[in-house]
Parts: structure tokens; C-alpha cells; sequence
């Protein structure tokens, strides 16, 4: 086995079976601890804007990452994009997404080491999470700003390799050609990595949709003294 087919045939299917069984694992081991261990009552002032820029800016760059990879050049050839376009508005929304996400964590990582509260809830894993993370961001930026001409020609090289793995027809020597520079192929590679620690870390709160919030109930909010001063009862607050 060359380290070729180890490196982008054998990891990613690893890493995809590490995630999935996973998830069910914690789900059904770990229900109660599914959640993003938020601090936002240790801080919420940089932690407000902070998880607001990461997340949006997060959201945009899965966008464009799913778009990029399912849709394949004839597509956008058969509605009239041509490829110069097509790739403009990629590298404008990549660069875009990937400056979001990266201010976004620089702020929440500074917001856990400034804060001895927060820093506290730190965990060895969480460690992890964020310098995987950390590495994905970097490589990733860099990856679409040194594209910018589209030297790498990422819709028939990397697009595609992605596509096949997924078709279970796994084309390792797509990710090896002379097109697809260091920087990109050390970007996958650290992403598949990440996978395999998502299940057991804190990002699982990213599959969280809060459904059953809108047929919950309402809670009944009291305060603990009976009455005021003025001997009228308080008022009661409703809230979920």
C-alpha cells in the first residue's frame, strides 16, 4: 500500500467511519453532555460578537465548500457560468468566509485566555479542537488566497477526488498531480483529522437543531420573595 492510497484513500474513510459512529456513540452514552459547555455566563461581552463572526463566517465557507464540491464544471457550463465567473465570486466568498471565521476565532481564543473564568473550563480536548481548528482556518485561507488565479484548478483535481471518495471509487491521484499544490493537500489532510476528534469534543453541538423548543411548554418563573414591600405579589414571569 503506498502512502499515497494511505494518506487520501485509507484516511479519509477512517476518519468518515471515526465521525459517524461516533455521533451515534455519544448520543446514545452521552445524551445529556451533547452541547457546546457554553461560558456565556463566565463572559458575554467579547463572547457576543465573537461566536456571532466565527459561526456566520463558518456557515458561509460549509456553503461554499458543499457548492464547490457537488457541483461539477459542466453544471455551471449548461446554465451559462462560465468558469472565469464562476471562480471569481469563489475566491470573493471563500476569501470572505475564511476572514470571518478567522477573526471570529482570533476573538474567541483570545476571550478564553483572557478570561481566567473561561480559561478554567478549558479541557485537554478542547486544546486539541482548537489547534486542529486553528491549523484548518490558516491552511484553508491560504489555500484560496495563493488560488486566486486558479493555479490549482481545484474543479478538476480537488473537487472531484472529494466526489469519488463519496461514490466509494476513490481516485487518490487526483490529490497527487502536479496541479494541486502543498498547501491544499496539507489543508484536506488536517480537516480529516478534525473529523475524527468531532464526536468527542464540544462540536457536536453543531448537529443540535433546537426543534422541540417550539412545542415546549411554558415555564413558570417566580421570584423567591412572596410579596414586595407595597404587600401587592410580584409579577410572574412566563418564559421557555
Amino acid at each position: 500500500m503506498t502512502g499515497e492510497t494511505i494518506i487520501y484513500v485509507v484516511l479519509p474513510y477512517v476518519a468518515m467511519t471515526v465521525f459517524v459512529s461516533g455521533l451515534i456513540w455519544r448520543w446514545r452514552t452521552d445524551s445529556y453532555g451533547w452541547n457546546a459547555r457554553s461560558t456565556q455566563l463566565l463572559e458575554g461581552k467579547v463572547q457576543r460578537y465573537a461566536s456571532v463572526i466565527f459561526h456566520f463566517g463558518v456557515l458561509a465557507a460549509i456553503g461554499g465548500h458543499v457548492l464547490g464540491i457537488l457541483i461539477p464544471q459542466s453544471w455551471t457550463d449548461a446554465v451559462g457560468v462560465s468558469e472565469e465567473f464562476y471562480h471569481v465570486i469563489a475566491v470573493i466568498g471563500g476569501v470572505s468566509a475564511g476572514l470571518a471565521v478567522f477573526v471570529g476565532f482570533a476573538m474567541l481564543v483570545y476571550r478564553r485566555l483572557r478570561f481566567p473564568r473561561v480559561k478554567a473550563t478549558t479541557s485537554r480536548m478542547d486544546v486539541a479542537v482548537f489547534a486542529l481548528l486553528a491549523f484548518g482556518i490558516v491552511t484553508g485561507l491560504l489555500a484560496t488566497i495563493t488560488n486566486i488565479g486558479d493555479a490549482v484548478q481545484y474543479r478538476e483535481t480537488t473537487a472531484p477526488y472529494f466526489r469519488q471518495l463519496f461514490l466509494f471509487n476513490p481516485e487518490p491521484e487526483l490529490m497527487t498531480s502536479g496541479g494541486v499544490t502543498l498547501i491544499f493537500q496539507v489543508h484536506v489532510v488536517g480537516v480529516w483529522f478534525l473529523y475524527m476528534l468531532w464526536p468527542f469534543s464540544r462540536l457536536v453541538h453543531a448537529f443540535s437543531v433546537p426543534v422541540g423548543y417550539l412545542r415546549r411548554s411554558p415555564i413558570v418563573y417566580r421570584p423567591r420573595t412572596v410579596r414586595s414591600m407595597s404587600g401587592r405579589r410580584p409579577e410572574t414571569r412566563i418564559g421557555r
